[in-house]
């Protein structure tokens, strides 16, 4: 099964208390397709400049990502510079340069037409409602997005959450889109609000998948589901943890023949697992040389730090 990522493919600039890096290659369809290409077939639709080298698209390749969508423009590729310190919980924004991100107008190869799964990333939510209209026939959406977006752009969000089969977004975000407080009331609100189902990341505590009334074609549920975050002794680099949460989160559900309440919960052990291993190094260099043997293993240990029930 296919997945078709859109959002940003980026340079980022970090500092954390074990060193930093410039210009590393970063960006959230990045993070996202390399978690998820362990799992599925990866197409990838972004913007970036000429300072992006056949060496950047390398990376990507090598790992059998379609990268015929990544568009090059005139100019240079979206560059964020951030800081961690401390716990490294959240990241202080030194400097973002859109540069030709600020032009981008997704375009959707002929090729990508035939993709099972969407994923629109943290992009303007006018952009993510124009690929879900060119996009009806596919088997699942599942969206991102910031604070930004729902603070500046309210309405062009509430027409995308519409279309969404799940919302992955942080605990903050959900707080903010629905004004409640109480995790569980901003879980319902932002349900209210159009998502089938919300994935809500608490960071190194997790994440909590809350449920609408239509999930699960003919499989009702209603219980939210906690999947844990796995304990490290180090992180060197968490910028993108949640992205490639989403990436393994999402590249599991497409790689099963249906989408079931137990695959749901699988796909979010598998989202902690990638989304830990993202963080053991700076920028994407942990998920680049990965084997299916280490996800299974860090698999295992997530089951076994909750109590799930091994596959009969």
């Amino acid at each position: 099964m296919s997945i078709l990522v859109v959002g940003s493919v980026a340079f980022d600039s970090i500092s954390t208390p074990h060193g930093k890096v410039d210009h590393c290659l970063g960006g959230a369809a990045t993070y996202f397709a390399l978690a998820a290409s362990y799992f599925a077939d990866v197409r990838v639709i972004a913007v970036v400049g000429e300072d992006f080298l056949p060496q950047h698209e390398a990376v990507l390749t090598a790992r059998g990502i379609d990268t015929r969508g990544i568009e090059t423009a005139p100019g240079l590729s979206f560059h964020w510079m951030g800081a961690y310190a401390g716990a490294m919980n959240e990241a202080e924004t030194l400097n973002t340069d859109l540069n030709v991100f600020a032009d981008f107008e997704p375009k959707i190869p002929a090729a990508y037409l035939d993709s099972e799964y969407l994923f629109l990333a943290n992009i303007d939510p006018l952009l993510q409602a124009r690929v879900r209209n060119q996009m009806p026939d596919v088997k699942l959406v599942c969206g991102d997005t910031m604070n930004y977006w729902i603070s500046a752009h309210a309405e062009n969000l509430a027409k995308v959450l519409r279309e969404l089969d799940v919302l992955l977004i942080n605990d903050g975000e959900a707080r903010m889109l629905s004004g409640e407080q109480n995790a569980t009331k901003a879980a319902a609100k932002v349900l209210s609000m159009g998502p089938k189902s919300l994935v809500m990341k608490h960071g190194e505590y997790g994440a909590t998948a809350f449920f609408g009334a239509h999930s699960f074609a003919g499989k009702a549920t209603s219980r939210p589901f906690r999947a844990p975050a796995m304990p490290m002794a180090e992180v060197v680099d968490p910028t993108g943890a949640g992205d490639s949460f989403a990436g393994g989160f999402y590249g599991y559900i497409a790689s099963q023949p249906e989408l079931t309440p137990e695959v749901f919960r699988r796909a979010m052990f598998y989202g902690g697992v990638m989304g830990s291993f993202a963080c053991e190094r700076f920028g994407t260099e942990r998920l680049q040389s990965l084997t299916r043997e280490e996800i299974e293993t860090r698999f295992k240990l997530f089951r076994e730090m909750s109590h799930l029930a091994p596959e009969i």
